[in-house]
């Protein structure tokens, strides 16, 4: 590794202490991700090998610490117990990120399957590991694709089971932690929008479409496009921007006419 300049020996270094590779496989990741880390880090837990670091005693044992004592499934307790054990506030997006990997199928609660295969996912057989790749989770997020399936991913999992709608105070919840990591800056007119206007839960067009408004439209609305195949709801709220002047009216208006 003395060949290597310090910035690309601090990186290999990076990649050995979060993932537990060794200096060689680092040094493979790194270079098929041009020397980007995080890149190397989707490298690294990419490959078939992680899931032969994993030992399913060491699984079972790390599901049977936090499982209900009632019934065959890690709920609410287990899982305040787990984010003790990892420094982790139960409301940080990382658990989020946690059940995207897990394929959980409900908020707040791990089937035996969801939580054994998420973890042999990840390369986790112990608490140690498990800490190690909370950053590797944190960075996923931004990654663009893996943002958008988090991100589609928490509406079924955030909803009542049996509902096809999700909870208007639980979509602002969820909208909120996630526009913070794309810090998107009408999140909180959005919300306040629908506590005023709307009040209903949140169908799953409106759910994804609003993602792809916060990616694409300005947010001075400058390419807002009010012919588009919008949802109604994000036509309402962009003409409340424009009632209550949160977008200036001449921001709005179509440059040709000018």
């Amino acid at each position: 590794m003395h060949k290597l300049g310090r910035s690309h020996r601090d990186k290999v270094q990076q990649v050995m202490a979060i993932t537990g590779a060794s200096e060689k496989v680092a040094l493979q990741a790194l270079k098929a991700s041009d020397w980007h880390l995080e890149g190397a880090f989707d490298v690294f837990y990419s490959q078939p090998h992680i899931r032969t670091y994993t030992d399913t005693r060491h699984l079972e044992e790390l599901y049977q610490r936090y499982k209900d004592s009632y019934a065959d499934m890690i709920l609410v307790d287990g899982i305040t117990l787990l984010c003790n054990d990892l420094q982790v506030d139960p409301q940080d997006i990382v658990m989020l990120v946690l059940s995207w990997h897990m394929k959980a199928a409900t908020m707040c609660e791990f089937s035996k399957q969801e939580f054994i295969s998420g973890l042999q996912g990840l390369g986790i057989d112990s608490l140690e590991k498990f800490r190690e790749r909370i950053q590797y989770m944190r960075s996923e997020l931004k990654d663009e694709q893996k943002f958008r399936e988090i991100y589609n991913f928490a509406f079924g999992w955030a909803k009542e089971k049996g509902q096809k709608s999700l909870a208007l105070d639980t979509a602002i919840g969820m909208w909120q932690l996630l526009f913070a990591e794309k810090q998107w800056p009408l999140v909180d007119h959005w919300c306040q929008f629908l506590q005023a206007r709307h009040n209903k839960a949140i169908s799953r067009d409106t759910w994804s479409q609003l993602l792809e408004f916060a990616r694409t439209v300005d947010p001075t609305l400058s390419n807002y496009d009010a012919e588009g195949a919008w949802p109604y709801l994000i036509d309402e709220f962009v003409e409340y921007l424009n009632e209550n002047n949160i977008v200036q009216k001449s921001q709005m208006e179509d440059p040709a006419r000018r």
